[in-house]
């Protein structure tokens, strides 16, 4: 399902979109299998850290997160520091977590394992 996710776009999402079921998250999150279910002031979220052997690749990797939540119109939290860079995806509107959420951290995953293309200008998926 880790490529079913990475090939989905992510839908607008609304205040009264539903969050995801916990069936929902049961069946999604074998397809993300190193992404941790987090609780951050009562929001579940979705967290992952990549490494990298310096801030340079980090940074690549920072910006074309970002280029890729751009594109699907849907943001995360990113932390990049030397060496590592963390990525929390949750969805603001509804303080909860959605589909949307799935489908970047397994979009995240497909980015990460492709370097190559972290060195090529606007990036897309």
């Amino acid at each position: 399902m880790t490529s079913s996710l990475s090939n989905m776009k992510c839908s607008a999402c609304r205040r009264d979109s539903p969050h995801v079921s916990e069936s929902e998250i049961a069946d999604m999150k074998p397809s993300i299998p190193d992404w941790n279910l987090i609780d951050e002031s009562s929001v579940p979220k979705l967290d992952k850290e990549f490494k990298f052997k310096d801030f340079e690749t980090a940074l690549i990797f920072t910006n074309a997160i970002g280029s890729l939540a751009e594109e699907q119109g849907h943001h995360p939290k990113i932390t990049t520091e030397w060496g590592k860079v963390s990525v929390c995806w949750w969805t603001h509107k509804i303080r909860n977590l959605h589909k949307n959420d799935f489908i970047m951290a397994a979009k995240t995953d497909v980015l990460y394992t492709k370097p190559r293309k972290l060195l090529t200008p606007n990036i897309t998926e």
